[in-house]
């Protein structure tokens, strides 16, 4: 048998230990919780995690442009515009054009849009506290400590940017 049809065999090598893997592990929770939260609104609205995720940063950072929003969820660029352009397309997100720079497009939640937050976002906060109730105060200091620290610093805002636009609302992270 030639030598590039051997059969090798797993011991030859040193695989992954993933159960202990951090980047895999770090992945699986996020995946779990997000799901989790999910299920609660994917039924109701039609709505993918992607969505969600637009629709959550949008309701903090009124005005991003598509790359904007992209950057501050750390998501693909091509994700993000699937997602807005169903978002616009169901009602949910306006785009209009910058000010200064008609070239820009700036994107903001409808009337329809801040509905369907208002429900979504307290049923991502009911699950996030009934995810941190598995920690004591100390191990959830801890653990917000520890995020920073790897996630590094948020991504700053614009200048004159403003949290929820003409909206005094607190925002849920987005799941």
């Amino acid at each position: 048998m030639p030598a590039d049809q051997q059969h090798v065999h797993p011991s030859d090598h040193a695989p992954l230990e993933l159960e202990r893997f951090l980047p895999y592990r770090l992945s699986i929770l996020s995946n779990t919780v997000s799901q989790g939260i999910a299920d609660d609104y994917q039924a109701r609205f039609d709505l993918s995690v992607t969505e969600w995720r637009v629709m959550a940063v949008l309701a903090r950072f009124e005005g991003l442009s598509a790359r904007e929003v992209a950057e501050r969820t750390a998501m693909d660029k091509v994700a993000v515009s699937r997602a807005l352009a169903r978002l616009v397309e169901a009602g949910r997100v306006n785009r209009g054009t910058h000010e200064g720079d008609k070239r820009r497009s700036v994107l903001a939640l409808s009337e329809a849009g801040w509905e369907v937050h208002d429900v979504v976002a307290p049923m991502a906060r009911a699950r996030e506290r009934e995810l941190l109730a598995k920690l004591d105060a100390d191990e959830q200091a801890w653990l917000s400590r520890i995020l920073d620290k790897l996630l590094g610093p948020p991504v700053p805002p614009r200048s004159g940017e403003q949290g929820t636009g003409n909206r005094e609302r607190e925002s849920a992270a987005p799941a």
